[in-house]
């Protein structure tokens, strides 16, 4: 018996032996150079949120609770002067998804669609589905209405793509969804479970299309829509939040000194809803109301990301997952009496960026000017792909593995005039063009039919993320602002 027992014992130990010779030649095989073992690539996880502000607290605001955005921060690197190309939402995200300027895709309005003017462009998605990924979207990652749609992108079905107006998308009150319409009240609190709105639903079908994915490497894009307009979110995140404590947050309505009137609007976007006066300035409790609903959703769409951190880990992709956070433009919360985005000021362009996952440093913040349109070279980079598309962006790889403090020298942005151009129509009547360097933000009004400037404008920025005085009537500062304007016209085509 005893016998027996050291014959399959030692039978064993040869079998064990047997495997782990085979594993260690192919080990020196793959080191020989003869047979490559090769590392799974990286997946990507890309997270879009609308109308989102870097007022969280790994960007130094102490009033929101934005917990599952912070611990991202403190694995990666946090962008703290990151910048979209066009402050409303189809220009900002068709430029950013294809890498190409607005002039260059011809898109600058909620009109177009990038791919009447470049039909066989090879979209951020695109290139990974192309290269053996998994592409899937779920959310909103391009504009909203079904025309912006770019099923070319991905390798599967798309979810929760398209607003709808029914309950669950952006009310769950009765009075605000019945009878059907866009704009009801400005904003709402209810007591609903996460999945009630909108961005519970995107977030809970995120985590199916991951289980759906299985091992396979994806590219995996995710898009929130609060804290767009309306502001509405549950209960439960209203309730993080003391409507006394948020008068800290009241921005003061005096606009900068010496500001043309080009550059601003009338609150449109918030003037649309039921419950807001359409002229004059927005009475403070109601701007106390909007404040909250804001930081409300903000919450909101934090724990959604939390949610869909928790399911990579379970599922044991965290470590082998790129994140990538972003917004597509920011917004005035009554700022130079402004609400809603489309300026070139810095609270509609500047924007959260934050990148986490393998091969990214931890816990790094950068000060170097970045773009949006920088993402798609940045992954490219960092997934090791094979080729490089031509793009406008800058890849900011350098900043993420390494103590390099700076990428580029300025950020372009841009938004048409009137404002109803923006919405309503395809071709801009006129164009501001807004160059932002460590020091200065220099914004140039032109005529697009013959490129002419009808107003300049300068502002300091060295020390300050506000407009504070227009110095472009000012001598001194003559030079200055013809060196931007030849970077403007050099860099714009």
């Amino acid at each position: 018996m005893n016998c027996l027992i050291t014959k399959s014992i030692n039978h064993m130990n040869c079998k064990i032996f047997f495997k782990f010779g085979l594993f260690l030649n192919l080990v020196l095989v793959s080191c020989n150079g003869k047979h490559e073992i090769k590392q799974k690539k990286p997946n990507i996880l890309f997270i879009a949120v609308d109308d989102m502000l870097p007022a969280l607290r790994c960007y130094g605001n102490t009033t929101v609770h934005s917990p599952n955005i912070d611990t991202l921060a403190d694995r990666g690197v946090t962008f703290f002067n990151a910048y979209c190309q066009v402050a409303i939402s189809n220009p900002s995200r068709a430029s950013l998804m294809t890498g190409l300027r607005p002039d260059n895709i011809k898109v600058w309005t909620l009109k177009p669609h990038f791919r009447e003017e470049k039909p066989d462009v090879i979209t951020l998605p695109q290139y990974y589905k192309e290269n053996g990924y998994a592409a899937r979207e779920v959310g909103k990652i391009y504009h909203d209405p079904a025309y912006h749609k770019d099923p070319q992108s991905w390798s599967g079905p798309s979810r929760y793509n398209v607003t709808q107006n029914g309950k669950g998308h952006k009310y769950n009150l009765p009075e605000n969804y019945l009878p059907n319409r866009s704009k009801a009240a400005s904003a709402e609190c209810v007591n609903v479970p996460d999945t009630a709105y909108i961005d519970g639903k995107v977030c809970e079908a995120a985590i199916e299309v991951l289980k759906e994915i299985g091992d396979s490497t994806f590219f995996l894009a995710v898009g929130f829509r609060r804290p767009h307009l309306p502001f509405t979110a549950p209960k439960k995140y209203w309730d993080l939040y003391e409507r006394e404590d948020l008068k800290n947050e009241l921005k003061d309505s005096e606009r900068p000194v010496g500001s043309p009137e080009i550059a601003y609007h009338n609150s449109n976007e918030l003037r649309g809803y039921e419950d807001i006066n359409d002229q004059g300035e927005i009475p403070v409790e109601k701007q106390l109301e909007l404040l909250h609903g804001y930081f409300a959703s903000l919450s909101y769409v934090d724990a959604q990301i939390g949610k869909l951190i928790t399911e990579l880990k379970r599922l044991g992709h965290y470590d082998n997952t790129i994140i990538v956070l972003y917004s597509d433009h920011g917004f005035h919360l009554g700022d130079f009496g402004l609400w809603g985005k489309t300026t070139n000021f810095e609270a509609s362009v500047r924007v959260p960026l934050i990148f986490s996952g393998p091969g990214i440093e931890k816990g790094k913040t950068s000060i170097s000017i970045v773009e949006l349109i920088d993402i798609y070279p940045t992954l490219i980079g960092l997934t090791h792909a094979d080729s490089n598309p031509e793009l406008d962006g800058l890849s900011l790889e350098p900043l993420l593995k390494s103590d390099n403090t700076w990428a580029k020298d300025f950020a372009l942005s841009q938004i048409v005039r009137p404002y109803a151009d923006a919405v309503n129509s395809k071709t801009p009547k006129k164009m501001g063009y807004s160059l932002r360097t460590p020091e200065y933000r220099y914004i140039e009004w032109r005529n697009v039919e013959d490129m002419s400037v009808l107003e300049r404008e300068l502002y300091q920025m060295e020390h300050d993320l506000r407009e504070r005085e227009n110095l472009a009537s000012e001598k001194e500062y003559e030079d200055v602002m013809n060196r931007l304007s030849g970077v403007i016209d050099k860099v714009r085509k």
